[in-house]
């Protein structure tokens, strides 16, 4: 029987966010075709994201195991890696998320499969001659539905745009070990260190995100910022004018070039609402704006808003929390 294949990411030994989603998502369409769900995944693969891979609904796990491959492997070996299990599984379609390593190696993937590919899907549903997909287009600002025509679905899954959910019924989980067959000139590159440009919680998964714009007014204005993120537990973000100033690193900038972020609150301070930052912030579950321009697009496109100083307003929500924290 045919399968439909999700490659999964587990970075720090637990299943990435959007891993959930891409999972969700090839659930369904695993569903609708009445065919098994699969993993994919580097190993070694955690005992504990091999039980919630069974939550989710995969019944097989293939752990893929070369000893050049890991978190920080290239991606045309982490793709010819995947291209050899597809040979032996032969799936009816293939999922992963739209991350920037999964993004990376689905590329590569189509090149090596020769399959056209549904890059930033939110829907995929299978029909009689192909598939018809919904997919985000233009950076975020509107919805597109097309037709594959493929014999296989070749797709990333959009980041927060499925909702993650475990299935009705867990799966038994099978654990299969695949140790593909790669040339030495697939490891074009490797990572040889680390740094940690920011401690505490990451951009891209706290709950929530304080970003700040040019109404902080220099790279001590954030000072404020690290101190609330800290208080409640959040990350730091900012626009694109605060990377371009220096304020900050370019890790923190929330956009379309930079960080899609969907925290459960986003507060932005001193940012006018470009449409590209929007389309980094607007999967959000509240947001919430501090600005003196009551007609700025963040005011008038957030949930709530202050209009007023931020300079005024944040000394006086720090001291309220820390009041309330005792």
């Amino acid at each position: 029987m045919t399968t439909v294949l999700t490659l999964i990411e587990h970075p720090d030994g637990t299943l990435a966010r959007t891993s959930r989603e891409a999972l969700t998502l090839a659930r369904q369409l695993a569903d609708h075709a009445g065919q098994p769900l699969h993993a994919a995944a580097l190993a070694p693969v955690p005992d504990e994201v091999v039980k919630e891979l069974g939550e989710f609904g995969a019944s097989v796990v293939h752990a893929i195991e070369h000893p050049e491959l890991d978190a920080d492997a290239a991606a045309p070996a982490i793709a010819e890696a995947l291209r050899q299990l597809l040979d032996e599984l032969t799936p009816s379609a293939v999922l992963g998320s739209a991350s920037d390593r999964g993004t990376a190696v689905f590329a590569h993937l189509a090149a090596r499969t020769d399959l056209p590919l549904a890059a930033n899907c939110t829907a995929i549903t299978p029909v009689e001659a192909g598939w018809e997909i919904t997919r985000i287009r233009w950076g975020g600002v509107l919805y597109e539905d097309a037709h594959l025509d493929a014999p296989t679905a070749l797709a990333t899954v959009a980041p927060h745009q499925v909702v993650a959910a475990a299935a009705s019924m867990p799966a038994t989980v099978e654990l299969r070990v695949h140790a593909p067959v790669l040339d030495d000139d697939l490891h074009v590159t490797r990572s040889v260190d680390r740094e940690e440009l920011s401690g505490g919680v990451s951009l891209a998964t706290a709950p929530v995100v304080f970003a700040g714009g040019r109404g902080m007014g220099s790279a001590e204005g954030f000072a404020i910022l690290e101190e609330l993120a800290g208080l409640l537990g959040g990350a730091v973000g900012c626009s694109r004018v605060a990377t371009n100033a220096g304020w900050r690193a370019h890790n923190d900038q929330v956009g379309q070039t930079g960080t899609r972020v969907a925290p459960d609150l986003y507060i932005a301070c001193g940012i006018s609402g470009a449409t590209q930052h929007w389309v980094g912030c607007m999967n959000a579950k509240r947001i919430l704006s501090i600005n003196t321009d009551p007609e700025a697009p963040m005011v008038t496109r957030a949930d709530d808003a202050v209009v007023g100083d931020l300079h005024d307003f944040l000394p006086a929500l720090v001291a309220e929390i820390k009041a309330r924290q005792g």
